[in-house]
Order: structure tokens, then sequence, then C-alpha cells
């Protein structure tokens, strides 16, 4: 992947970084797009900065955003831009750090550049296809973590039968969760609902690219910019605890799978 256009998409996430930022901690105007969904005027204000910029970067890709409408002419491209402009708004809204503006270039259904800018933490992290990821300019690695009994898990509360697990903290964005099992903050990450491509295109590839071992809940390679845009699940781990992890989890994932 060219130098020049890794610098230049790391350059437009920060500045979206600093949009957002700017109006970090003040009043601004807020709704729910569904319930208990919310979004605000700053979303939209960043994502249409994320499109004209990263748009005058590669005219030719296509266009996925959570707080744009979905054309399906995306389907066409063999690259498209994939982004959240602020991931974690519930953090954002609350005035906590746990937020990031996520973007990912996908070509031929994977990411191959990925960046999540975190300027509240102020952490700005990039992955590239073969290429390694970085925290602030450092290279990041996963844990070597090779047993599952003790692994860090970011979240709020455990399920009894987890309580052999240790708990983390725990930022809104999932995106910044995942970054977490990248850089050997956390050992495990695992959800069990249809999840966007925007959510998590930018770190699948951040934690791929630091030796993290990322799939669905099921352990399915994740495949983005399909028709329905999401993927089930994720199981993102120390990669020494991937196949014990996907054992434990695997009935609750077919679970949830199976419910309306």
């Amino acid at each position: 992947m060219a130098d020049g256009l890794v610098r230049a998409v790391s350059a437009v996430a920060a500045e979206a970084g600093r949009l957002a930022h700017a109006r970090f901690g003040t009043d601004v105007r807020k709704w729910e797009k569904s319930p208990n969904n919310f979004v605000c005027e700053v979303d939209l204000a960043v994502d249409e900065l994320l499109r004209e910029r990263l748009s005058a970067l590669l005219p030719d890709a296509g266009w996925l955003s959570e707080e744009t409408a979905d054309d399906l002419a995306r389907l066409s491209h063999r690259r498209v831009w994939v982004v959240d402009p602020i991931d974690g708004t519930r953090d954002y809204l609350r005035g906590r750090p746990g937020w990031a503006v996520s973007v990912a270039l996908v070509e031929d259904g994977q990411p191959v550049i990925g960046v999540l800018d975190a300027p509240a933490r102020g952490e700005h992290w990039i992955g590239v296809r073969d290429a390694g990821a970085t925290r602030d300019g450092e290279q990041i690695a996963a844990s070597g973590r090779a047993d599952l009994p003790g692994a860090r898990v970011p979240a709020d509360d455990l399920p009894r039968v987890d309580q052999d697990l240790v708990m983390v903290p725990k930022p809104n964005s999932i995106a910044l969760r995942m970054a977490m099992v990248a850089a050997g903050e956390a050992d495990l990450l695992a959800t069990f609902r249809w999840g966007a491509d925007w959510d998590i295109a930018a770190a699948v590839l951040i934690a791929r690219e630091a030796g993290a071992t990322v799939t669905d809940a099921l352990g399915k390679k994740i495949r983005f910019n399909t028709p329905r845009g999401e993927s089930f699940g994720l199981l993102a781990s120390a990669p020494g605890i991937h196949a014990a992890a996907a054992d434990r989890l695997r009935p609750r994932a077919v679970e949830a799978l199976g419910k309306p």
C-alpha cells in the first residue's frame, strides 16, 4: 500500500478527530435514530468532512458510512471507504473519552488501511495490510497469552460461567476495545449480535496486523462490503487463546444467531 495514501488517510482521520474534539463536552444537538441509538450533529459534520476528503483521495472508491444512506452501488467498486464518524457516540455525548473516528479502506472485501483517531484519549492508531500496526507511531503487538482463564476482557460485567476471566475498563467504542486487544492491553473481545462493517473494519485490520486473531462469533473469516454490510458477532483475541475462546463461546453464538 502506497505510503503517501496511508499518510493522507491518517491526516484526514486526524482532521476529523479535531473537528469532533472541538465540540466534545459542549451542548450538541442529539436525537434517536432508533430506540436508545443516538446520533448528534457532530456525527453528521464529521461524516461530511470525511466523505469530502476521502472521496478526493480516491474518486473511484465506493462509500459506506453509519451516517450516510447506503447506496448499493458500492458493491460494484473494488475499493470502498468504510467509516464511522464517531464510534462510541454514547461516550461522546456523556463527556467520556471512549470514542474514536474510524476510517478503513476496503479492497476486494478486506481492509487494507485502517485508522482510528481518538483525540480525547490522545491516541492515533494505524494498520496497513502486511505492514503492521502502530499507536502514536509505535509498533503494537497482541499479547502472547496461551491460557483462557485469566484473560483480560473489556467489559462492564461477566456471566457467571466466565468468572475465570478478568474485566478491564471498557470504552463505549467497539473499535477501541479491539485496539486494546491489538495493543496487548486486553486478551479477548467477543460479541454475539449482528454488527455493521463501519464499527469494525478499521479495527479488524489494526488487530490483525498486530498479530491478534479476528473472526466472526462463529469463528469464520469476516468479509466486508457485502450487500448486508454486516457480520455476525466478533471474536478478537490473542492468537494463543482464540481456539479455546471459540470453543467456549460457540454455543452462545449459535443460540444468539437462532433468536428472532
